[in-house]
Parts: C-alpha cells; sequence; structure tokens
C-alpha cells in the first residue's frame, strides 16, 4: 500500500487482520464490504453537512413559524426533521448501508460456518478459560431487537453451539468503521492501554473484568499488555464468548478468560476483587433498570485503589445544541439502539456516586483510538479519526479511582 495513500478514502478490505479465526472473504465479498465502507464514509462526509442545512434552512423556520418558539429539546427536532425529504433520504441510506453490511457478513459466514465452528472447537474444547452457562437468560432489553441489526443479535445460533453471531460482528466492522479501529478493531483498547501507561507506568494490575465484552476485541489488548494479569471477559451470549475465547488464542492471549455471565449479578466475586473494571460502549446497550444495578456490582468488586473505567460517546449536557443532540440519536431510532437516548442523557457523574464512587474520585477524558500505522501510514495523530454519530473513533471515558480502604473507613 501506497504512504500517498489518500486519507479520505477507506482503506481497502485487503488490510483487515486475518488472523486464524477470521472468515475468508470471496472476491465479491470483499469488494462488497469496500463499497460499503466507501458508501458510509460518503454517507457521513459528503450527505451527512446536508441534515444541517435542510435544518437551518427549511426545518427550523417552519417549525418557528409554526409554534412560534424554538424547539425545547433533541425530541422536537427528530419528529420535525423526520418530515423533511433530504434527512428522510439520507436515513434511509444510512439505514440500507447497515442492513447490508450485515447481509454481507451473515452470507460470508453461513458460507463457511461448519470450518469455523471446527476452528473454534480446536481452541476451545477442554479449555478451563472458556466457561459458558446454559442457564443464564439473555436479559430482554438485549433479545428484543437485534441489535446493530445485526440478525439473531448477539445471542443467536444458525447451529447449536456455533460461532456465527461472533464470525459477522468480527468480520464487518473494518468496513463499518472504515478501518479506523485497526486491523484487529481493537483500537480501543489499544488506546486504553496506552492510556494505563502513561497515567500510571508502574502499575500492575492483577485482575481486570470486561463487562460486556463481545468478542473481546478491547479485552485482547489488556491481556497482552499485562500479561501476569489474570482478564475475565463477561457476556452473556454464548456465541460471542465461543468465538471471542478462539479469537483470543488465535492470537495469543492465554490469561483471558471468557465467562457467560450477566453482569447484574456478579456475586460470583467477592468485594474488592478486580483492580481494573472495564466497559467499551456497553452502557448505552443497557436498560435503565439494568445499568445502576450493573454500576453498583461493578464499584462493589473494585478493590479500593482501583479504576472504574467506561468509554462511551458524549453525554447529552447542556451546553451541546440539540441538533447535535438529535443526530446523535439518530441509532437509538434507526439502528435497534433502544437505549442509546436515555443513556447519553443520563448524569453519568450521579450514577457513579450512587454505586459508592465519590465524585471527587471521578474523572471524564477523551479516548481517541489509536492509529493502525499499517493501514494509515501518512496520518498524522487525529487524522480521519472523526466521529460519525455512532460509528467514531473517539469516545469520552467516564472513571473513577476508588477510595483506599483507610478513606472508606473514616467516611463511614
Amino acid at each position: 500500500m501506497s504512504e500517498h495513500r489518500r486519507s479520505d478514502i477507506p482503506p481497502p478490505y485487503t488490510m483487515v487482520t486475518r488472523h486464524a479465526m477470521f472468515p475468508e472473504p470471496t472476491h465479491d465479498e470483499a469488494a462488497r464490504f469496500n463499497f460499503l465502507a466507501n458508501l458510509n464514509r460518503h454517507i457521513a462526509g459528503t450527505l451527512g453537512p446536508g441534515n444541517r442545512l435542510a435544518w437551518e434552512r427549511r426545518v427550523r423556520p417552519a417549525f418557528v413559524a409554526e409554534h412560534g418558539r424554538e424547539p425545547k429539546d433533541r425530541f422536537e427536532v427528530r419528529h420535525a426533521m423526520n418530515r423533511d425529504p433530504y434527512h428522510r433520504f439520507w436515513s434511509a441510506l444510512r439505514r440500507n448501508s447497515m442492513e447490508m453490511r450485515q447481509q454481507n457478513g451473515r452470507q460470508m459466514v453461513l458460507r463457511q460456518l461448519g470450518e469455523l465452528n471446527a476452528r473454534a472447537r480446536q481452541f476451545n474444547e477442554g479449555a478451563e478459560t472458556l466457561e459458558l452457562d446454559p442457564s443464564v437468560e439473555v436479559p430482554r432489553y438485549q433479545a428484543a431487537v437485534d441489535i446493530h441489526c445485526m440478525p439473531g443479535s448477539y445471542h443467536g445460533e444458525v447451529l447449536p453451539g456455533d460461532v456465527s453471531a461472533g464470525a459477522n460482528y468480527d468480520c464487518g466492522i473494518f468496513a463499518t468503521t472504515g478501518g479506523a479501529l485497526g486491523g484487529l478493531t481493537d483500537g480501543g483498547g489499544q488506546a486504553l492501554v496506552k492510556w494505563a501507561r502513561e497515567t500510571r507506568p508502574d502499575w500492575k494490575p492483577r485482575r481486570i473484568l470486561d463487562l460486556g465484552c463481545t468478542i473481546g476485541h478491547n479485552a485482547v489488548p489488556l491481556a497482552l499488555a499485562y500479561p501476569e494479569a489474570e482478564v475475565f471477559a463477561i457476556d452473556t451470549a454464548a456465541p460471542v464468548l465461543r468465538y471471542g475465547h478462539a479469537r483470543a488464542r488465535a492470537l495469543g492471549a492465554t490469561n483471558i478468560r471468557f465467562v457467560q455471565m450477566n453482569a447484574e449479578d456478579l456475586s460470583r466475586f467477592p468485594d474488592g476483587h478486580f483492580d481494573w473494571v472495564q466497559t467499551t460502549m456497553f452502557l448505552h446497550e443497557l436498560s435503565g433498570k439494568a445499568l445502576p444495578k450493573i454500576m453498583a456490582e461493578a464499584a462493589r468488586v473494585l478493590k479500593p485503589g482501583g479504576l472504574l473505567l467506561h468509554i462511551e460517546q458524549p453525554a447529552y449536557t447542556d451546553d451541546m445544541p440539540l441538533f447535535e443532540q438529535f443526530m446523535r440519536d439518530w441509532d437509538a431510532f434507526n439502528n435497534n439502539e433502544p437505549f442509546w437516548s436515555a443513556m447519553h442523557a443520563l448524569d453519568m457523574a450521579e450514577v457513579m456516586e450512587r454505586a459508592g464512587l465519590p465524585r471527587d474520585r471521578q474523572f471524564t477524558i477523551r479516548i481517541r483510538a489509536e492509529v493502525d500505522r499499517s493501514i494509515f501510514p501518512e496520518a498524522p495523530s487525529g487524522e480521519g479519526q472523526g466521529e460519525d454519530f455512532g460509528r467514531a473513533a473517539v469516545w469520552d471515558a467516564y472513571g473513577a479511582w476508588k477510595p483506599e480502604a483507610t478513606e472508606l473507613r473514616e467516611a463511614a
């Protein structure tokens, strides 16, 4: 690949990292992903700004003329914009691009599912580091919709005991994000490692817990960066755990344990068991009842002095324009992310405080995915990583360092 490749063109699908578990694309399947990556870039970069023009030139003036006031919230903006033909056209394109991505990945996986299942068994059978529990129920907030338009969501199986959901998830993210998360789609995990090493270079966490891990793409970098640590990656969906465990083994991460478990109940672990508890783009997939339970459990199992870190999209604060809130809300109403809107409107500082993490120990930072230099060799830091309102390589992270035991006793 030429070092002078245009940075405004997504990298070709041939640059995705094909580890031992990765589904093998045909020429046509790779070509479809290339088309979709470029379509997504066109929808976001070229057509996306037309939404603001429609708002400023047509929709907002019409709303003010009709109501005699400005919209009071993002929902009024949405209802008004949903009547505009340009926004409807843009939304239809974006929704269809996601459905096409899922169907291309599904076709690619189903064509070779027997081989993928066989490869996974070679990594998984007899391994103590994969714990599946059929008694774990998939919560309704996960089962009610096909999240991200993925057929069967994270937990669907075509064959009993298969890895289809995990394989589909893995093979399409590169195209969906235009390579912005790197060849292994682990730019978030790599960024966490870099941040932790810069923040506390001598810190050596002994136990790390990743909640809602899917295929472990953000947990594996932690396991590789801290090889002496015991890493637990938990999820309720067995198919992604089967695939994720095999994938981790294929990548050389042997100190990570994949466990089927609901994060609302972490009673398996005693108080103060983990040095680091984290989530990556997981909170927005939780119901309003589940999120505070999971936050409280995460704080309980965190060791005094340990780190709690949640990576998400930016919160809807009072200083964020309503139009931007509306655009960020698109996934909630069009990409099968029903809890997205409510979660991003939460006061995360209050949620974490109620879980037992004092505000003076909390912090909010900006996390930027690490640039994969094998894909963007010429890109200066930050180039090509702007947000796409839901498909982004830049996040906000809500964190807290749990008070030491002596401080907790004094506070009590």
